[in-house]
């Protein structure tokens, strides 16, 4: 049993890794940290450094939480590789953060988020920061 958050270094991604951390350490379930990062040269405001991974994992690890904090690596689609992971870990919830959108953003609600609510086998567990 396990749990995937999709990483990311913005309020909205440590806003997702806090409830992941919460949620982990009330099932008892392993945490599993993942950003991902095209292939090629690095162009993505979205990756973490591993300073990054690091703290993320810490704050894991300090409530008491096993955690693995990684890296994928996408050609174009970072749902994909998310979906991927998730289905070859078996996971029992992925856990993602949102941001706050305006009306047409919330008609059409980006397309990240939406396919990974609608194509995950796994249930999903959507995250905003608290502002």
């Amino acid at each position: 049993m396990s749990i995937l958050v999709g990483y990311v270094p913005t309020p909205t991604g440590e806003a997702a890794v806090d409830a992941a951390i919460k949620e982990a350490r009330w099932r008892g379930v392993k945490l599993r940290i993942a950003n991902s990062r095209k292939r090629g040269p690095l162009v993505e405001g979205t990756v973490a450094e591993d300073a990054d991974l690091e703290a993320v994992k810490k704050r894991a690890e300090d409530a008491g939480v096993d955690v693995e904090a990684f890296t994928l690596a996408h050609e174009d689609d970072v749902v994909d590789s998310l979906l991927e992971a998730a289905d070859a870990w078996s996971v029992d919830l992925i856990v993602i953060g949102m941001r706050k959108r305006s009306q047409v953003g919330k008609f059409i609600m980006g397309s990240s988020a939406q396919r990974i609510l609608l194509q995950a086998e796994a249930p999903v567990m959507a995250v905003k920061a608290v502002s």
